[in-house]
């Protein structure tokens, strides 16, 4: 192999590498068996929601980790790997969210495990991060708890005057 083309395979490592050291959340995830259009979709979400999904040879990926200073996720960089990473710290659990979604739509597709804020995380807690909703659903739960007793006193408010105008009203 030549100088340059070891060159440019370090370049990519190197750029992986710093891709995950900011990541806040990591999955790892087998995706053999999805058609290119269940792909392309499973890849258009993602980007819609700030979630950026990589095919990398595993020995790269094992580079790129070590260079991250990751740890314990070398188990899971064996056979089809994509790798599926967010460095938006509002909502981490997006991407578990996503690929749980398809993991359950797909048969074919298998979490394999993950890191989320520098914790390694395994396939289950994945799965139960995504059943948590996501910021926007949490922030729309906390108004509707916090708008509850406004509205409970509005509708006492309302009923008192109701039955002051039935008593003026005999």
């Amino acid at each position: 192999m030549s100088k340059a083309v070891i060159a440019e395979k370090e370049k990519l490592v190197d750029a992986f590498a710093e891709e995950l050291k900011a990541a806040k959340a990591i999955l790892v995830i087998n995706y053999l068996g999805l058609t290119v259009e269940e792909v392309t979709n499973m890849r258009k979400e993602l980007r819609d929601n700030d979630v950026k999904m990589k095919v990398i040879k595993n020995t790269y990926l094992r580079r790129a980790a070590a260079k991250a200073g990751i740890e314990g996720l070398d188990d899971t960089f064996v056979g089809p790997t994509a790798v599926i990473y967010t460095d938006n710290a509002d909502d981490i659990t997006e991407p578990a969210r996503i690929v749980s979604k398809y993991e359950d739509d797909f048969d074919v597709i298998e979490i394999k495990g993950g890191m989320l804020e520098g914790k390694l995380t395994s396939k289950d807690e994945i799965k139960e991060l995504a059943s948590i909703p996501g910021r926007e659903g949490l922030l729309s739960m906390l108004v509707s708890v916090l708008q509850a007793p406004i509205r409970d006193f509005a509708y006492a408010v309302k009923a008192v005057a109701e039955s002051k105008d039935e008593d003026s009203a005999e």
